[in-house]
């Protein structure tokens, strides 16, 4: 699976355009629970008198949303928000630093925090396992051309992967260096859409409330857990792209 960069072009007062906007706006309201599954959209004519725009700039958001699979438009019955589809796919992830260069943008990391610690009852409970091993906690941040990409938030079991507690995160984000230095038998991706709270809307540099992509992935080695990870992207940035090829830690 890869994530690709979808950012709105801006016009020249720097806003996004308005037929972005109005995805925007419905986007959120579904998001966050305001339009539920089966709440009607409000009809064409509606939407062009609320943002004072021609049919074409509606039918254009609209168009986005069915094509998200987060609005079904049905002929002479309107739009409605969609009910969830429940999917299982094998996914790919890859490095976040390759995947950036591979856009042709300049990767940037910063570690948050990084620590070592006794796993607490909710690491048990993330990693799946019974016994309060040591593990390490690192927060750290991805940026494409100075621009934030995406937070992350992992575990590292340290039973499973002694050799963590001496690499330099610091200087190689968790990801890459678990690519490279760990094998794996085994993972699991689950994707879903949040609105950012304060913390991950400051990480992101975006507004709280705004939409985020979410990917919590579990990866274990002869059914011992590696690595619990989840990273927050900005919703209005990214597309999900899934491909059926092997997948990395």
């Amino acid at each position: 699976m890869s994530l690709a960069s979808d950012r709105a072009k801006p016009n020249a007062a720097g806003k996004p355009t308005l037929y972005k906007r109005i995805r925007l706006d419905i986007e959120t309201r579904i998001l966050t629970g305001e339009w539920p599954p089966g709440h009607r959209i409000p009809f064409e004519h509606q939407l062009m008198a609320r943002y004072r725009c021609s049919r074409m700039t509606v039918n254009k958001a609209l168009s986005e949303l069915a094509q998200a699979d987060l609005i079904e438009r049905r002929r002479r019955a309107g739009s409605f928000v969609r009910r969830p589809q429940h999917m299982s796919a094998v996914l790919k992830i890859a490095d976040i630093r390759a995947e950036i260069t591979a856009l042709g943008r300049a990767y940037g990391y910063q570690l948050i925090d990084c620590r070592r610690r006794t796993a607490t009852s909710a690491d048990r409970a993330r990693l799946g396992v019974g016994t309060a091993g040591k593990v390490i906690a690192i927060a750290c941040r991805h940026s494409a051309d100075d621009v934030p990409f995406a937070v992350e938030d992992r575990l590292i079991d340290l039973s499973t992967v002694p050799e963590a507690a001496n690499a330099d995160f610091a200087r190689e984000p968790p990801g890459s260096w678990l690519l490279h230095h760990v094998p794996w038998t085994e993972a699991e991706h689950t994707i879903s859409a949040v609105v950012a709270d304060d913390r991950t809307a400051k990480a992101l540099a975006i507004a709280v409330g705004a939409p985020c992509l979410v990917i919590d992935r579990y990866t274990w080695r002869s059914a011992r857990t590696v690595t619990a990870v989840r990273l927050h992207y900005p919703g209005e940035t990214h597309r999900l792209v899934a491909r059926d090829r092997k997948s990395v830690v």
